[in-house]
């Protein structure tokens, strides 16, 4: 089963994403197409690359992923095709791929100028599908132009760490209202040594002092903080959904790039003791 995914942001009220749609079809009947979202921010990197990174190691190995968001050719900014933990991604090389993966992906194509010249204005119907087609009906990358070694970097914003806390940041904010923060489970145990911790936000009264394990770990309506299914620090309202008078996010006043305080109880000095 050929599987290609699309990730955007295009939206679903314009008539965008079903031209993608059908271009792919039009070549590849049998094409399975899977949406994993046109909401993404317009042309926000850190938006796309987050929601795909937790995406794309759900699906067969084989999968073809199309990257419609930022999509133009524009100076030196290539389009690529690469090859990594046996899925294909296609998009623009404007820094997105290192915000997507923690490594250099095993295999990286510069598209040839002759798959990459017409219609300018919208690769992904013209140029990313042809791309996905040929991938997924099991083409290989060299078909496709010159293998190139180096692409464009986007530097993530990194959580700051000294003894007794870490400076962390916002990095994405779903559906529900719920904030993921960019600290992961291996940063927060290296720094914490077994000590409590204190999740500040500004005002303390809104203080989270404990990290649980899932939602349900409080009362609904209560907010949480535990290490998520992505890995990263997420704070949620159990219950809550943003816009209907919950969510983490509209209740603690954050939002994206937002700075998050955890701070640990510091480490109590040891005296010698006289001989």
């Amino acid at each position: 089963m050929a599987i290609i995914t699309l990730i955007s942001d295009m939206g679903t009220s314009d008539h965008y994403v079903a031209a993608v749609k059908g271009a792919i079809l039009s070549r590849m009947p049998q094409a399975t197409i899977v949406d994993i979202t046109h909401h993404i921010l317009p042309f926000n990197n850190m938006h796309a690359a987050f929601v795909l990174r937790n995406a794309w190691p759900e699906f067969p190995a084989g999968t073809v992923h199309i990257i419609g968001v930022n999509p133009e050719a524009i100076g030196n900014t290539r389009h690529v095709a690469l090859r990594h933990g046996g899925h294909y991604f296609i998009g623009a090389d404007n820094g997105i791929f290192s915000l997507l993966f923690d490594e250099q992906p095993q295999e990286i194509i510069g598209l040839a100028p002759e798959l990459d010249t017409a219609h300018l204005t919208f690769p992904s119907k013209h140029t990313f599908t042809k791309v996905a087609c040929h991938l997924a009906q099991g083409g290989g990358l060299d078909e496709l132009g010159e293998r190139i070694t180096d692409l464009q970097v986007q530097h993530h914003i990194r959580a700051t760490i000294t003894e007794d806390t870490i400076m962390g940041h916002v990095i994405h904010i779903d559906h529900y209202g719920n904030v993921f923060i960019n600290i992961t489970r291996d940063t927060y145990a290296a720094v914490a040594r077994n000590r409590g911790c204190t999740l500040a936000f500004g005002r303390t009264r809104n203080n989270i002092r404990q990290i649980h394990n899932t939602y349900s770990d409080v009362p609904p309506g209560e907010t949480v903080a535990f290490f998520g299914d992505s890995g990263y620090l997420e704070v949620a309202l159990n219950k809550g959904v943003s816009g209907s008078g919950g969510g983490a996010a509209q209740l603690l006043g954050l939002k994206t790039n937002d700075v998050v305080r955890m701070e640990f109880a510091p480490v109590p000095n040891r005296t010698a003791t006289p001989a």
